[in-house]
């Protein structure tokens, strides 16, 4: 099993992955000239996933990076609950979790307020304790009157905002960060670094962070995964994964800035 370099051989795993696999039914239309060009369904499966193993000690901190579609929300999730994997082991050593992403855990129909007790309720958390972190969360978040209002009237920003101040203020055994840190204004994203950093100088929470910043992950992380087409390509010391992933991408920047490579 990979297993993050620099670990105390006498620390306990807080999550450990063995051969996990993912993948997922795409319903293709077809067009068949023989039945004048009725479309017919084709189903072919899409491996997001493939044979991933790794572990992460107790309070460490894990980065994963890689290009869009790699895998990385979809691992991410898995490891969440929000869906098991369909091949392989996921054991979090009966930690809590909890998932800050997009799109994931709030009910759009209900108001922020009440999204705030749903969240707590699902992660094990009493209505009291819920109470007595309520107004922290909603002071953090900034998000003023929106907080009694549906979170389907909320922008991507606003959503970030609240997603993120849960799952802070309400402390886990294990934190999932999908991309969030990104999202939101440039007050709100120092704030929300500021809040990552005090949240895991303590070493009481393992924390992976998925993100696209080679500057965030730097700053943040223990050491880096790199997932590429949905397999570990490289796991190790955060500075020589970065590295070489910054290397592996500036080609591909270099078009997008439409100069030769």
């Amino acid at each position: 099993m990979l297993r993050l370099e620099g670990q105390m051989k006498e620390k306990k795993n807080a999550i450990e992955l063995e051969d996990v696999c993912i993948h997922y039914s795409i319903m293709n239309h077809v067009s068949i000239r023989k039945t004048f060009l009725h479309k017919k369904k084709r189903k072919e499966v899409f491996e997001a996933v493939k044979h991933v193993t790794f572990s992460v000690g107790e309070g460490d901190i894990l980065g994963i990076i890689g290009k869009n579609g790699s895998g990385k929300s979809t691992l991410l999730k898995s490891i969440a609950g929000v869906f098991s994997p369909n091949a392989g082991r996921i054991d979090l050593k009966g930690h809590s979790v909890s998932l800050m992403s997009l799109g994931v855990g709030f009910k759009d129909t209900l108001s922020g307020r009440e999204n705030i007790v749903l969240s707590g309720m699902l992660l094990g958390f009493s209505e009291k304790e819920i109470e007595e972190r309520a107004q922290d969360i909603i002071d953090f978040a900034e998000i003023g009157e929106f907080i009694d209002r549906p979170v389907r009237t909320y922008s991507s920003g606003m959503y970030s905002k609240l997603a993120f101040s849960i799952t802070a203020m309400l402390e886990t055994d294990i934190m999932l960060v999908d991309e969030v840190l990104s999202v939101g204004d440039e007050q709100f994203r120092k704030k929300s670094l500021n809040k990552m950093k005090e949240l895991i100088n303590d070493r009481k929470r393992t924390v992976i962070i998925v993100s696209h910043s080679i500057s965030t992950l730097k700053e943040l992380c223990d050491q880096v995964l790199w997932l590429h087409d949905g397999q570990v390509r490289r796991i190790g010391k955060t500075d020589e994964v970065l590295g070489e992933y910054a290397a592996y991408m500036a080609p591909a920047d270099r078009k997008q800035d439409g100069r030769r490579v």
